[in-house]
């Protein structure tokens, strides 16, 4: 199918309206006062965003939302960990770091000696989460992570971990494993 290039003559000419635009100011105006005062009714109606006076009231976090991570515990205070090195693996980042050693009893094979997060590489994907077969990890303390400024030196390890719980949620998983 062919199609055909059509052109506007050059010499034509154009009546004072058109040449100051003002009809098209005026429809530019007319679109912007439009949606101003929609935006004011709508506040009248709250159905725009509500402003949080942010330091003395925090906005509200989605349940969902990924913050810090935390290790969970077994009931007798132990990480529940095993060092399998799932999370690890499936981390994109490659910013966690699990170095294990034998427990030498036979309820537990392995324990992490170290489980380093290098905070300032993770970008909080979630797939160590959901890669940890004995729900070990977890990213639900609701905790914003504070902006660094310095190189490699926010690195969350095992004792932090551990005790990076929040208000009323337990430490100690409750998973079958």
């Amino acid at each position: 199918m062919a199609t055909r290039v059509v052109t506007a003559p050059l010499n034509q000419k154009r009546t004072w309206w058109e040449r100051t635009y003002l009809g098209e100011v005026i429809r530019g105006m007319s679109i912007t006062i439009s949606h101003f005062v929609k935006n004011i009714v709508g506040m009248r109606h709250d159905r725009v965003g509500d402003t949080y006076q942010w330091p003395e009231t925090p906005k509200p976090l989605f349940e969902n939302y990924r913050g810090e991570h935390r290790l969970m515990h077994r009931p007798d205070g132990t990480p529940r960990c095993v060092a399998c090195n799932c999370c690890a693996t499936a981390c994109p980042a490659d910013c966690i770091h699990i170095t294990g050693a034998d427990t030498g009893h036979d309820g537990v094979e392995k324990y992490p000696i170290a489980f380093d997060i290098d905070i300032l590489q993770c970008v909080y994907c979630g797939f160590c989460v959901e890669a940890c077969p004995c729900d070990a990890i977890r990213m639900d303390t609701g905790k914003i992570t504070s902006a660094y400024f310095e190189g490699p030196i926010k690195i969350l390890d095992i004792d932090y971990l551990m005790d990076n719980h929040p208000a009323g949620k337990s430490p100690t998983s409750e998973a079958i494993y």
